[in-house]
């Protein structure tokens, strides 16, 4: 198992990637405290982890310091120890669009949610990591901090690529202390909400022309790559933008 016994704190694990990581953090032994807002959906996660898991919901809005740093104390309370952060929470309201039309009041909401709250992450986790001898930090990018989206989206766009900035710096002041922090670049991932707004054929034709596979990641896909930098498999990987995409940024001209 890959990640036996190791301690994983996932944030946003009550739906998507983060649902999708839990689910495979627990099939390769990991010990969870899964993170969200959404207890009803932290609980169905729950029920799909396998038997036997040890994990706990803790309900943290990840954009306030108080709430973050208790979620940290209690994993290192319940378990004795911290080895991967999963910095995965975060928000894309439909209010968020072109620089000219998105108000200060939903920028700050993303930047505080998307860029804060991996910062929060990161400040209350390195030390209690440090503790336990180092681990790994995995901190949610975007494909869209590497190219500009096509459907404008600002704050989010902006949220992103700051978190691929802090990530790097980050990865390079405490290489030497034992923590790695890499940080996870998806491309657009199939799920309810995406699927309805897809619905329409033009509407899903437009989409896929932009990704070379020809459809969209599953969450599944992403956790695979989500266990990988989790694991001692990855133990060179550090300051990467490890790019999951189906080949989106890789793309100038895309087969019909």
């Amino acid at each position: 198992m890959r990640l036996k016994d190791k301690v994983a704190i996932i944030t946003g694990a009550g739906s998507g990637i983060g649902r999708q990581s839990a689910i495979r953090f627990a099939e390769e032994g990991a010990k969870l405290i899964l993170a969200d807002l959404n207890k009803n959906g932290v609980r169905e996660t729950i029920e799909q982890l396998v038997a036997g898991t040890e994990a706990e919901f803790v309900a943290v809005d990840v954009s306030k310091a108080a709430e973050v740093r208790a979620m940290v104390e209690h994993a290192e309370t319940r378990f004795g120890r911290l080895d991967v952060m999963f910095n995965n929470a975060g928000i894309m309201p439909d209010a968020d669009s072109s620089v000219i039309h998105t108000s200060e009041d939903v920028w700050d909401l993303v930047i505080n949610v998307n860029l804060k709250g991996v910062f929060l992450g990161c400040q209350y986790g390195i030390p209690t990591m440090l503790k336990s001898g180092g681990g790994s930090i995995i901190n949610v990018a975007s494909f869209v901090a590497l190219m500009g989206a096509a459907t404008p989206q600002i704050a989010y766009t902006a949220s992103k690529g700051g978190v691929l900035s802090m990530t790097r710096e980050i990865a390079v002041e405490f290489a030497r202390q034992g923590i790695r922090a890499n940080a996870l670049c998806p491309g657009p991932v199939r799920t309810p909400l995406l699927e309805e707004l897809l619905s329409e054929s033009k509407a899903r034709a437009r989409r896929m022309v932009h990704i070379p596979m020809g459809r969209l990641a599953e969450g599944q896909e992403i956790a695979n790559a989500v266990v990988f930098l989790a694991s001692d498999e990855s133990s060179y990987v550090n300051g990467a933008t490890f790019v999951v995409d189906g080949g989106i940024t890789a793309a100038y001209v895309t087969p019909e």
